[in-house]
């Protein structure tokens, strides 16, 4: 036997998950295709990532990996691993032809803080840095490491072990192991090598992407046509821009990220219908005829200069039929795909290193193959989950309002299962509430993909619907689409956490709120 586990890929989760095996005491390899620094897609965190890094870094004793969780701490431990300041969420929605101008009520925007300050606030990865940055900890933490490694096929032993075959630098390569975790995204090592078949979500729109980094991106706060917000002395919850900043049209959207280096990560995903029309495969030209067609995103691009060429992705959305099998899994990354949108993809696949940290710490996943049918039932659950509700989205583009209510089951979930980590565990549900069955048949049949509805009616119906789980002051119209991160909520909150109010308070007050 070579090593107890053979992880492919060593993007940031691929590097975790090797940290994690190596503490358990694992002998672990760690195969890379290309060579670090290179350029990585998904860039964006959010609280539920940021809690599940503090966790997992406490329980198996990462103390180096803690530090990423929130920006304050990155900054002071990390200075040189370049990321990006993400108060929250912001959306502008813009009309085709016409500049963007913030409508008196804020009806076509909408704001989302997750969190009060810098010192906890989420981040942008500039993932060259830090996938690099963590696959040189996984290395001190002895996981075996190896990259331009180019990977044929898995074999198996007659007694049920798998053995990787390939080549590194041209000289062929053997590696036998107990047990084999993909981390190599959409489309990887594991899904061609065992021909997993590939299936479509349910009702979900053909979307394509196209996306590069860029210098010299404006400020929305510094340009005229986003300020006001039709009363007077009003200001918004954060610095729209230190923030995912999304420009949301017919179609699709743009993501604006922004890095502390002055880079700045852009890109679109929209239906084909649209991408046909801008001739997306084209790239550069492309990003331009976009730019074109919305005036105010255009001026703020009007400086911009690409930091690299453009990737376009023909098809952004991938389901793989399994994720797991006898000795073998996917991360979440790997078994399936859906969209940027509400940055799902860091806690996706936080959760699936923490489901597989558990097996592998159990040794469920060597010697129990229904457990790794567990895993990867939850793993597509959770994927599907995603990919209705960001369907729905899609659908509420052109009805910015019904994008708006609909979006409040993701910030509802999301900052409840935050909560209930930290003082009810058992109550966190799964992404997106997927083990929740009341609020996912609501999310369903909710959804402006399937349903259309006066906007007033959608409104009460979801603010029913994610009543049980607000516990972050959302819905509210008096608040005109502004949403703070206001600890009073929280605290509001305790009894639909099951907890009592001090309970929250002592929470709030350990991370300094």
């Amino acid at each position: 036997m070579d090593v107890d586990l053979a992880i492919v890929g060593s993007g940031f989760g691929g590097s975790i998950l090797a940290m994690i095996a190596r503490r358990l005491g694992l002998r672990v390899a760690l195969l890379e295709r290309g060579r670090h620094p290179r350029f990585a897609i998904g860039e964006s965190s959010s609280p539920l990532a940021g809690i599940l890094l503090e966790q997992l870094a406490d329980r198996y004793d990462l103390p180096r990996l803690k530090p990423l969780a929130a920006f304050g701490a990155w900054q002071r431990s990390y200075p040189d691993v370049v990321c990006g300041l993400k108060r929250g969420f912001t959306y502008f929605k813009h009309e085709a032809g016409r500049p963007f101008s913030v409508a008196a009520d804020r009806a076509n925007q909408l704001l989302v803080a997750a969190s009060p300050n810098d010192e906890v606030s989420d981040t942008h990865w500039l993932r060259a840095d830090v996938d690099a940055f963590l696959m040189r900890e996984a290395v001190a933490a002895g996981a075996e490491y190896a990259d331009e490694v180019e990977l044929d096929a898995v074999e198996w032993t007659a007694g049920g072990l798998p053995v990787l075959t390939g080549r590194r630098q041209g000289a062929p390569i053997r590696l036998a192991a107990r047990g084999i975790v993909d981390a190599t995204g959409p489309r990887g090592f594991l899904s061609r090598a065992l021909a997993i078949e590939s299936r479509p979500f349910d009702r979900y729109p053909d979307t394509q992407a196209l996306f590069s980094h860029f210098t010299g991106v404006a400020r929305c706060d510094e340009m005229p046509e986003y300020a006001g917000a039709g009363l007077p002395g009003d200001a918004p919850p954060f610095p729209v821009d230190d923030a995912a900043l999304h420009h949301v049209f017919d179609g699709g959207w743009m993501w604006v990220l922004r890095f502390g280096n002055g880079v700045t990560s852009a890109g679109v995903a929209v239906v084909d219908t649209l991408a046909c029309e801008l001739r997306l495969a084209e790239g550069e030209p492309a990003w331009h005829r976009l730019l074109d067609r919305f005036p105010s995103v255009r001026t703020q691009f009007a400086d911009a200069l690409p930091a690299r060429r453009f990737d376009w992705m023909p098809r952004l959305s991938y389901r793989a039929a399994s994720a797991a099998g006898p000795r073998w899994a996917l991360l979440p990354s790997a078994a399936a795909f859906v969209d940027p949108l509400f940055s799902t993809g860091f806690p996706l696949t936080l959760l699936g290193i923490e489901r597989l940290a558990a097996l592998i710490e159990s040794r469920a996943f060597f010697d129990e193959p229904a457990s790794l049918d567990s895993y990867s039932a939850t793993t597509l659950a959770e994927a599907e989950q995603t990919a209705r509700f960001v369907a729905g989205c899609y659908a509420g583009f052109s009805r910015f309002d019904d994008f708006v209510q609909y979006s409040m089951f993701y910030f509802a979930a999301a900052s409840y299962a935050e909560m209930a980590r930290r003082v009810a565990p058992a109550r966190a549900a799964g992404f997106l509430r997927a083990a929740d069955p009341v609020f996912a048949a609501a999310l369903c049949e909710l959804s402006p993909a399937v349903r259309r509805s006066e906007s007033e009616a959608l409104a009460d119906r979801v603010r029913l619907a994610v009543d049980a789980v607000n516990v972050a002051g959302l819905c509210e119209p008096r608040k005109r689409n502004w949403y703070a991160a206001d600890a009073a909520d929280a605290i509001a909150g305790a009894p639909k956490l099951g907890v009592p109010p001090g309970e929250i308070a002592a929470a709030l007050a350990a991370l300094g709120l």
